[in-house]
């Protein structure tokens, strides 16, 4: 029962977050934004939602499931599981589907400024979030602070983002949205206010998805005697977070290589600053083994990924084998 309560909440979610990506990029392309803005802020905070929705019901329900602690566990493990997936076996995939339509050496063409402003970001906000697991929780007042910077990190991000979206525009890197807005295949009008309607429905299917999500976890974590902590980081990113990934596995292949990057990279600087600001602040956020483990292994991989770019090295498929690397090395420990 537990099983099937976490399948029919993923399928909520994935059901609810596919609703929430499609209207977000028709706001992006009735705007006449980049792909740049569409990718990295848009599509990318539409497709981290399950992950982001996760550990904020975890963490503001704690006090409802049968030990707050779990909560707790569940929140960190969400937070931290999400940014090490993207920048390790997200980023592989995506180069595995490139390299069967254009070879491990075929070259990759992201709008590079972008990839460097994201991937810069997210390297510069994850390690201030990592340094805080090393203050006591009962340093307040600096723990504030820090969560006060990370979501200050992620505001003045987007402003560069949005700033440099007119000239990525001009340049031809304006956004097109493919598919048909869901609910006018229903007869309702393309207009902005169906779009937000379509947003506000979205939105409120991936939130009681995931409060699904959390019980099924706390009680699938008691049934297979293995901790909550370890289960949310392995479990609920690839759950929640992989299969909306897809969508950058299908721009690749349609040679949106721009938009494919943001997806991920845009996503990595949402996880890696404005959740880490909600866990420094609200739970215990302390160094545990399985914690520093993932938080080592996406400081090494966004770090590997971001010297690639900032070297000016023409990105193949073949380079993101290390990332894939990584996550195995990791789920081999903690699996």
């Amino acid at each position: 029962m537990d099983i099937l309560q976490l399948l029919l909440a993923l399928v909520l979610i994935l059901l609810a977050a596919e609703i929430f990506t499609n209207s977000l990029e028709h706001l992006g392309d009735r705007l006449g934004l980049s792909e740049g803005v569409t990718g990295s802020i848009f599509a990318a905070v539409g497709t981290a939602l399950p992950e982001t929705m996760v550990p904020l019901v975890a963490v503001f329900a704690s006090s409802g499931l049968s030990s707050p602690k779990i909560g707790e566990e569940v929140g960190v493990g969400a937070i931290l599981g999400a940014p090490m997936m993207l920048s390790t076996l997200t980023l592989f995939l995506m180069a595995l589907f490139a390299a069967a339509q254009r070879g491990w050496r075929g070259e990759l063409l992201p709008e590079r400024s972008g990839l460097r402003r994201d991937l810069s970001w997210f390297l510069a906000a994850f390690a201030l979030a990592s340094i805080a697991l090393f203050i006591p929780h009962h340093a307040a007042i600096v723990h504030s602070a820090i969560a006060t910077l990370l979501v200050l990190f992620y505001f003045f991000y987007i402003l560069l983002t949005v700033r440099a979206s007119a000239a990525l525009v001009a340049d031809g890197h304006g956004t097109e949205a493919e598919a048909a807005l869901y609910l006018s295949r229903l007869g309702l009008p393309d207009a902005l206010p169906v779009i937000f309607l379509q947003l506000a429905l979205g939105l409120a299917g991936i939130i009681f998805g995931a409060e699904l999500f959390v019980h099924g976890v706390e009680h699938l974590s008691a049934w297979l005697g293995v901790s909550a902590l370890v289960l949310s980081l392995l479990i609920v990113p690839v759950a929640t977070e992989l299969p909306e990934k897809i969508n950058s596995i299908l721009w690749i292949r349609r040679k949106k290589d721009t938009l494919a990057f943001g997806n991920i990279t845009g996503a990595l600087v949402f996880q890696g600053s404005l959740l880490p600001a909600i866990g420094v602040s609200l739970t215990p956020w302390t160094p545990a083994p399985p914690v520093l483990l993932g938080v080592g292994l996406t400081l090494c991989a966004a770090g590997y990924t971001f010297l690639l770019v900032w070297r000016g090295v023409r990105l193949r498929p073949l380079h993101f084998l290390f990332n894939g690397l990584l996550y195995l090395a990791y789920f081999a420990v903690l699996g």
